[in-house]
């Protein structure tokens, strides 16, 4: 049994593919294929059960899951005491992050850490089930790092520090009887057709929360994944929608107009409380968290 037998696992766990996760590790799947096959004979047991379309882990590959994650952590800290020595910082981490939502600037934060640090390597994995996703994948280990959104405070297996933040607007089409407001509530608009992203994003549930804590319903109507997309449908006239000022910016023939009583959109940097964090970790939040007080200097 090798290290990397056990991050084949590990990726195959993650991705429930052996094609993604030979993707997100740059290696062929046969390699993955191989290696995860050999790990299964040296235990003797079977890891995945691969008789339906889609792979699925055994009860004794849930079983082993965090504890080879936790022996890969325990390698990756090895790693790390070895490399306090040479001040050179090398290996991987996997950073989850919200697609569209830029009010932090991913990109340049990969260019300069590649820059200091380019002995590490660095994989991107797009939300798939919004922040409550990335918060599961982060738990689970998946993650090292995510940029999520959360409805109130960071959930106790978390660390989370805020980023940046921005006001959640009503959105209304030209022509919408609220389009002239200065401001409005929620009783406001209560009885409008709603745009909105499907539960577990965090958009979603900033609005869900307020309009259960002000004992008012509302009707979505059509749910979309991307939050960038979403005042499109406005301007189209297919209804209203709560949302990050930031992402209405550009929508054409679009009203934003402020919501009382609706808490910000925080972009947070987050990490598992009950992991360790390695050199690598350690080095991408020190450098988000100098960029985000520089950015808050030069505003």
């Amino acid at each position: 049994m090798d290290v990397r037998q056990l991050e084949f696992f590990s990726a195959v766990a993650g991705e429930l593919s052996f094609t993604r996760a030979a993707d997100r590790l740059t290696i062929a799947q046969s390699a993955v294929s191989a290696g995860v096959r050999s790990l299964e004979n040296e235990l003797g047991v079977e890891l995945f059960d691969r008789s339906r379309r889609q792979i699925r882990l055994t009860s004794t590959g849930e079983l082993l899951l965090p504890k080879v994650r936790d022996a890969l952590d325990a390698v990756n800290e090895v790693r790390d005491a070895a490399q306090e020595s040479t001040r050179a910082i090398t290996g991987a981490i996997v950073i989850g992050l919200m697609t569209s939502v830029t009010l932090v600037n991913v990109p340049r934060l990969l260019g300069l850490y590649r820059t200091g640090h380019p002995g590490v390597g660095v994989r991107l994995r797009a939300a798939r089930r919004g922040s409550a996703g990335l918060v599961d994948e982060l738990v689970s280990g998946e993650l090292d790092l995510a940029f999520l959104a959360l409805s109130g405070p960071a959930p106790t297996a978390l660390l989370a520090v805020p980023l940046a933040s921005s006001p959640m607007v009503l959105v209304v089409p030209h022509g919408h009887r609220l389009a002239a407001a200065s401001a409005v509530d929620l009783a406001d608009f209560g009885a409008e057709e709603f745009i909105d992203l499907p539960p577990g994003y965090a958009s979603r549930q900033i609005v869900d929360d307020a309009f259960a804590a002000a004992g008012l319903e509302r009707r979505v109507m059509i749910e979309v994944s991307d939050i960038g997309t979403a005042a499109e449908y406005v301007t189209n006239g297919l209804g209203v929608a709560l949302l990050p000022a930031f992402t209405a910016q550009d929508a054409p023939a679009v009203h934003r107009i402020p919501v009382a009583n609706l808490p910000d959109f925080t972009v947070y940097l987050a990490a598992a409380r009950k992991r360790r964090a390695l050199a690598a970790v350690r080095a991408f939040v020190d450098l988000a968290l100098s960029a985000d007080e520089a950015r808050a200097r030069r505003s």
